[in-house]
């Protein structure tokens, strides 16, 4: 729905989730506490780091039987009620079904089956899905208000916005932000080279930008070479089908995203799964398919790909890495490493997995990462010669690498159709790339791009970067354990930047929503099927280093209100704690990781 005129994008928030200062007004990259929140509790920061012994493995925490049966009950409600409509309502009302069904001897372009879930089901929630925002999506964000009086078939808004706290964006180290240096050097490129490429990498849309960011990323992973992508979802897409085809295997963990599943299919090749994080049976499929060979013939394969996460982004467990380097030095398989959740937002330096198990990355195969979740989110303030704060820059949320040995990558640049026929990423991408890089690395960087040397010293000593980093390690453990603690189920691992909360029935989907905006002002996402297994429906905070202890006490007391209201404390075992002790303890409770590591 167009926006109407009366609805102005800068307009001040009508309700405010808590007061916006700068902590330094005279300096011009003192951040905006709305988009970084302000911390200086030196207890509030821990390290993102492996303990050697702990499980990776899903988790096995369950709610009773009756819960399970009182899920399939709803949704078996649903459906029925949902036909029941569909059949009534063919009869009585024929012109409001006619895109599903035969016209003028032309085949309904929607299937009434396909659709059944999104109109029946979805629908009911579909308020709590896509609300548009009109800030940067950072600490905090501001929603434009809106009403449907048709239920939620259409939108109207209503002319007020309302800021509240944001835990369902991707920005874990908490780049997103209006002002700052990354937010001026990304203005600057504006000017300097415009707001697009114009062609490919493999035409003309290469500029030096790329080539530094390349070089600087290629680094900061510790291989030989990288290539960047415009977007995320291409880089796994159009580059599988570039190193495997008919006759190869791929072998995929059942959790793989979309992007990895979709270019496996392209690719030509046999796919296989394994159970999610399961390496016991993916050693048994290995042993299968090396001592099977191709189907029929018998053939060996011509090569064999296995394919993972990083960390999960529905279920926020990470990788076995360990032991997957451990039978690949048995089966000689190659490794692909989607670290599109992990990059930046795992490990003392923020490398991702290889760094977090403390493994050389030149060990795998192929790292592939995105550059939309942890650093690489500009938000522009105002320019002479346009207002780009009347809206979210939309190619903000976009690009991603592949990274491994040079000849692979040389390799890559000639057979990919990214690098070929899509679109090179934007100047300004390019240029926050390199700077928000640059602010992790510290001062190695220069001798990668020696431009970063004339930037702000604060910001390209190495500090603010180490600062985020061990801001967003305490900001997950602390969230994760506050949880458990209030006898919530919680999966995922206690250092991931996700932390899924079980709902299971699909009735509480939408109320929980709304109650935590309505009631709390949080925006938070909740994820049902098909995204989710039919019974294992889930709400998702998405934590950053960018917000406060403060910020995640509110969340604790809001969930639990809302949680208690809805009955959503469902964990079987372990003894509940009152929501203010778990916040009175803590600090304690992320200092006693820190004790296992030592131990």
């Amino acid at each position: 729905m167009p926006l109407p005129s009366t609805v102005s994008a800068s307009r001040a928030p009508t309700r405010a989730f808590d007061t916006d200062f700068t902590p330094n007004p005279q300096d011009p990259y003192s951040l905006r506490h709305s988009e970084f929140g302000f911390d200086d509790n030196a207890e509030h920061r821990t390290e993102s780091k492996h303990m050697v012994g702990m499980s990776l493995r899903a988790s096995e925490e369950e709610p009773s039987i009756w819960i399970y049966l009182g899920t399939y009950l709803s949704y078996a409600l649903l459906i029925c009620i949902g036909h029941l409509r569909d059949f009534f309502g063919k009869l009585m009302f024929p012109g409001e079904y006619s895109h599903l069904l035969p016209n003028e001897g032309y085949a309904p372009l929607f299937s009434d089956f396909d659709s059944f879930y999104t109109r029946r089901l979805k629908l009911r929630i579909d308020d709590c899905f896509a609300r548009p925002v009109t800030s940067v999506a950072a600490r905090t964000a501001t929603l434009l208000d809106r009403t449907s009086s048709n239920f939620n078939t259409t939108f109207s808004f209503t002319g007020e916005t309302t800021q509240a706290l944001n835990v369902s964006s991707y920005n874990y180290l908490g780049f997103a932000q209006s002002r700052g240096a990354c937010a001026d050097q990304a203005e600057e490129t504006v000017r300097q080279f415009g707001i697009s490429s114009a062609g490919s990498r493999a035409d003309v849309g290469g500029n030096d930008l790329h080539v530094q960011a390349e070089r600087l990323m290629a680094a900061f992973l510790g291989v030989e070479d990288c290539m960047i992508v415009a977007t995320g979802f291409a880089t796994n897409s159009t580059n599988l089908p570039a190193l495997v085809t008919k006759g190869c295997l791929v072998i995929s963990d059942e959790l793989n995203h979309s992007s990895i599943r979709f270019g496996a299919r392209l690719s030509g090749a046999m796919v296989r799964q394994y159970k999610h994080n399961d390496m016991d049976d993916l050693e048994s499929l290995l042993r299968e398919c090396v001592s099977q060979g191709q189907p029929r013939t018998h053939r060996p394969w011509k090569k064999i790909l296995i394919v993972v996460e990083g960390l999960y982004s529905m279920e926020g467990t990470l990788v076995d890495l360990p032991r997957i380097l451990e039978l690949k030095d048995i089966y000689k398989f190659y490794l692909y490493v989607d670290e599109a959740h992990s990059i930046g937002a795992l490990g003392p330096r923020g490398r991702g997995v290889c760094d977090y198990f403390g493994v050389d990355p030149r060990r795998v195969d192929i790292l592939m990462g995105t550059f939309t979740k942890c650093s690489i989110v500009p938000y522009f303030p105002t320019i002479s010669f346009t207002n780009f704060r009347d809206f979210p820059i939309a190619f903000g949320a976009a690009g991603g690498y592949v990274a491994g040995s040079h000849s692979l990558i040389t390799a890559l640049r000639l057979a990919s159709h990214s690098d070929n026929y899509a679109e090179a990423m934007p100047p300004p991408i390019v240029s926050q790339i390199i700077t928000s890089t640059g602010s992790i690395m510290g001062p190695s960087a220069f001798q990668y791009v020696p431009s970063l040397a004339l930037l702000p010293s604060h910001l390209m000593d190495g500090r603010q970067g180490t600062e985020r980093l061990r801001r967003l390690a305490f900001n997950c453990r602390y969230l994760n354990g506050g949880l458990k603690k209030l006898g919530f189920i919680v999966f995922g691992h206690r250092d991931s930047p996700i932390v899924p909360m079980l709902v299971y029935a699909p009735g509480k989907f939408g109320p929980f929503s709304r109650l935590m905006l309505e009631r709390h002002k949080i925006i938070v996402v909740v994820v049902a099927y098909p995204a989710t297994p039919l019974v294992s429906g889930r709400v998702r905070f998405c934590v950053s280093a960018a917000h406060t202890k403060a910020d995640l006490d509110q969340l604790l007391r809001a969930v639990d209100d809302v949680g208690s209201i809805l009955g959503l404390k469902l964990a079987p075992h372990g003894d509940r704690m009152d929501i203010e002790d778990v916040i009175k303890t803590g600090v304690g409770m992320v200092r006693d990781t820190e004790k296992e590591l030592e131990l």
